[in-house]
């Protein structure tokens, strides 16, 4: 449905986006992911059409974008940042005047905005002033003009931006029920938003695609050594000695002490290694209860961070880092 190839986009010297490429399907869900100044917004504007790129080419449902603009843009429905509302308008007023704008054919105006505003539950406040709403409801607003004309693919840039944690769930369902039927791009610097919805996750640093893969396996491969959180209720030296002598095993440290005489362990491994039946093993040998034993997953937000070379400021303002990091740092 969207294909993107060597898209570059210079201003003078400096690539806002560097040489990348990526396809979306029909059908898919995609969260579109980077840091400030990263180039997301470039390539979303150059994907509507708002923006010319410098080299390379985008077509939407098969129409290049440059070559023939007006077909690949009645494909999308675009909600910026910064959604364009007249806030002196009311809200039947506004989709009106966005279905004249964007020349449906084909739709009843009034039964189709009738039926976006089912949709995205504005039926009740059609006749406010869109100013007078609230922030949730003019982001619905938002998805309302975006949603005239049936596009097939959505483009969402940060849409439950400033929302409160109860609106943020509302868009955030809404949005994965438009996806059923939809190609969805999504930007968002909510991480465990982006987990939730989107299938798949891509990510640019620098105007550069670093990572292009499902959120199962971005936080799977991130670390490249697995962790496991060890139980265990024993001696904690005879533990720590017998874990390490595990084979695969490259690092063990004692982390907590949940109830006395029991402690949490951190045991690192060598790559593609399970060592959690030599765990049980050991836990057997010297007759000591295992507890309980999982392993550590990296997040989302460690793997945006290792990616975009970033860090994670804890209270203070000193930099908090992952579980796998302290554990590299403390060997």
């Amino acid at each position: 449905m969207i294909t993107v190839t060597n898209l570059t986009k210079k201003y003078g010297k400096k690539a806002a986006v560097d040489n990348i490429s990526f396809t979306v399907s029909e059908g898919e869900i995609v969260g579109f992911l980077g840091p400030n100044g990263a180039g997301k917004t470039t390539t979303m504007n150059i994907l509507t059409g708002y923006l010319s790129m410098t080299s390379g080419c985008a077509s939407v449902g098969g129409f290049d974008i440059l070559e023939s603009p007006n077909e690949a843009k009645s494909l999308i429905g675009y909600l910026p940042e910064h959604p364009p509302l007249y806030s002196d308008m009311t809200v039947d007023a506004y989709l009106k005047f966005v279905f004249s704008l964007k020349k449906c054919k084909g739709l009843d105006m009034k039964a189709h905005i009738a039926q976006i505003c089912d949709v995205v539950k504005l039926s009740d406040v059609r006749g406010r002033i869109i100013g007078h709403l609230s922030k949730g409801y003019q982001q619905r607003v938002g998805l309302a003009q975006a949603l005239i004309g049936n596009p097939p693919v959505l483009i969402l840039d940060e849409p439950t931006v400033g929302l409160d944690p109860r609106q943020i769930i509302e868009i955030r369902d809404l949005i994965k029920d438009l996806g059923k039927q939809r190609t969805v791009i999504l930007s968002s610097h909510i991480l465990p938003e982006v987990q939730a919805i989107c299938g798949r996750i891509i990510v640019i640093n620098r105007g550069r695609l670093v990572a292009d893969d499902s959120a199962e396996n971005l936080t799977r491969n991130a670390g490249g050594k697995p962790v496991y959180s060890v139980t265990i209720d024993g001696a904690e030296g005879q533990v720590i000695a017998a874990l390490r002598g595990i084979a695969g095993v490259t690092s063990v440290k004692r982390v907590a002490e949940p109830e006395k005489g029991t402690f949490e362990y951190l045991v690192e491994a060598e790559k593609d290694t399970d060592i959690r039946k030599a765990i049980f093993n050991v836990c057997v040998s010297l007759g000591t209860p295992l507890i309980e034993t999982h392993p550590v997953a990296s997040s989302l937000e460690d793997v945006f961070i290792n990616l975009t070379g970033g860090s994670r400021r804890a209270p203070g303002g000193k930099a908090k880092r992952s579980v796998r990091k302290r554990e590299e740092d403390d060997r």
